[in-house]
Parts: structure tokens; C-alpha cells; sequence
């Protein structure tokens, strides 16, 4: 019986064992991908108070390591199911149990996918949701990329200092990312900007060999690239715990800044949950609040 069980090895997960941890309490980490979180696939973070440069895998191997060093258990293992009991929380994840006091969601938010015929197909065969992870794959060659946030922007960024021709294709005529991603790609001479469009197709059998564009007044054109990069936002996968936190219309866990949950001794935090910036830093501080919280809270009830 841990006294807080915590679903996600992210920054904020990461960072609410650490927290727990200097508290005196007995934490279990459980992360079904990789720890670290989304931010090990971007090349460079630069917005981190503190840290002027850093790869977000030397900063999620640093975080991972501390909470580690600090006494936190950890399991590779994705939650199948979850459950309250009387004295807690219990969670099945690789055909095991797992029992907790506390329970802290930190899920993060998954990809999100165009939802075009053979996206599935074709992920590793020239569709990707990582250029960090895979844009060595494509050196020299020319590739596109879908979305306009920071993450497409950084992904092209990256992407331009390895590939021939880097096709930016954005839905609208303007940018919602951060002033200086979008001064830096306009210097870049082998981006191009599509704007207006989107990606309505893909082409290829065993890999992929171009894309269909459709612009808004429903002209069609086609790129000839190798490589697709999706980065069109994210979306939680929070269904597991929909009968232990209430959940919003798109799913994320209702849950402020307080990081509490409409159920006593769950806590959200970080990307799962409702709120209006997801970054690093507001991960972290996720982490931080949520632990207290729980810590608090285990208190309180004499556990």
C-alpha cells in the first residue's frame, strides 16, 4: 500500500514524486510509454526558467533520475483499470495490482491524428508525430508538416537543418505560435509555407510517396515529399479514470489550479487536466501543487 499512486512519468508526474517524496511519502510511479514524457521529443528547450538551453531528453533523463534518487518506485506499465476502495485506490496495469492511499493523474495528452485513410498504415513507413525522433530518417530528402502551433513550427525548424525542402502546411493564414518561431522560420530559405491548406490525403502503399493539399476554396495540389509530421495538438487519455474524476466534453480532468478532483484524494495534474497553458513549466508547477495537495490531504484524514 503506497500512500499516493501516480499515473505518468511526465514532468508532471516526475515532478509531483519528487515533491512527495521530500514530504516522507512512500510514491509508485506508473508510465506506459516512456518517462519523460512529450517533452523528451523536442531537440531544445529554451523556456524553462533557469536552464537557458537544454534537449528535452537530457532534461526528462535529469528529472527522472532525481525522482528516482529520492526513493520513488517506478513501473513501465500502462493503467488498464482503476478502481476505489475503502481504504484507497487500486490500479491493474500488466496484469498486476497496485494499491494506493492517494491517487495523482498525470496522463499528459497524446498526439492528435489527421484521421485520413491510411495515416495508420503509413506511421513509421513515412508518417510521423516525432521529428525529433525521426527526422534523421529523412536527411536530404523533402517532407512536409502539418499544424501551426510551436510544435509544428519547431518541428520544421528542426526538420530545415536536415531535410532538402520542408513544406509547413497550416489551415489558416496566420501562426498560432510564439512571435520569435515564426521570425526564425521565415529566415529559413528551404521552408515553404502553405497556408491555407490542409492535408486531405496521403499517397503510397508500403511508404509514403506525397500528399494531397486542399486549399480553402477546395483547389487540390500535391506535394511530392517522403515524410509527413504531424503536429496538430494533443488529446488526454483519461477514459480509464472516467469513473474516479469527472471529465470534460473533450476529456481532460476537471480540476483547477488547486489541481483537486470533484473525488477526495484524486489530484490532476499537468497536460490531463482543465486549464489554459500546457508548457514545461506549467507541468511542473502541476506536479509541485498536486503532491502538496495530496500530502495534505492524506494528513488531514490521519493516513
Amino acid at each position: 500500500m503506497y500512500d499516493i499512486l501516480i499515473v505518468g512519468g511526465g514532468t508532471a508526474g516526475l515532478t509531483a514524486a519528487l515533491y512527495a517524496r521530500r514530504a516522507g511519502r512512500s510514491v509508485l510511479v506508473l508510465e506506459g510509454g516512456g518517462f519523460g514524457g512529450q517533452i523528451t521529443a523536442s531537440p531544445l528547450v529554451e523556456n524553462y526558467p533557469g536552464i537557458p538551453s537544454i534537449s528535452g531528453m537530457a532534461f526528462a533523463d535529469a528529472l527522472t533520475g532525481q525522482a528516482l534518487d529520492l526513493g520513488a518506485d517506478a513501473e513501465l506499465e500502462r493503467v488498464a483499470a482503476a478502481r476505489r476502495t475503502g481504504d484507497g485506490f487500486v490500479l491493474t496495469a500488466g496484469g498486476r495490482s497496485f494499491s494506493g492511499r492517494a491517487l495523482v493523474l498525470a496522463t499528459g495528452a497524446k498526439h492528435r491524428k489527421l484521421g485520413l485513410s491510411g495515416e495508420e498504415r503509413l506511421v513509421g513507413n513515412g508518417v510521423s508525430y516525432c521529428a525529433a525522433c525521426d527526422g534523421a530518417f529523412f536527411a536530404g530528402e523533402d517532407v512536409a508538416v502539418a499544424g501551426g502551433g510551436d510544435s509544428a513550427l519547431q518541428a520544421a525548424l528542426f526538420l530545415s537543418k536536415r531535410c532538402g525542402r520542408v513544406y509547413l502546411v497550416h489551415r489558416r493564414e496566420e501562426f498560432r505560435a510564439e512571435p520569435c518561431h515564426v521570425a526564425a522560420l521565415k529566415k529559413r530559405e528551404n521552408i515553404t509555407l502553405c497556408l491555407s491548406r490542409q492535408v486531405t490525403a496521403l499517397e503510397g502503399a508500403d511508404s509514403l510517396t506525397g500528399v494531397e493539399l486542399t486549399a480553402a476554396g477546395g483547389v487540390r495540389e500535391r506535394l511530392p515529399v517522403t515524410g509527413l509530421f504531424v503536429a496538430v495538438g494533443q488529446e488526454p487519455d483519461n477514459r480509464v479514470f472516467a469513473d474516479l474524476a469527472e471529465l470534460d466534453a473533450a476529456g481532460y480532468v476537471r480540476a483547477g489550479e488547486d489541481c483537486r478532483t470533484s473525488t477526495p484524494g484524486v489530484f490532476a495534474a499537468g497536460d490531463c487536466r482543465t486549464k489554459e497553458l500546457r508548457q514545461l513549466t506549467t507541468a511542473a508547477a502541476d506536479g509541485a501543487q498536486a503532491a502538496a495537495a495530496a500530502c495534505s490531504w492524506l494528513d488531514q484524514a490521519g493516513l
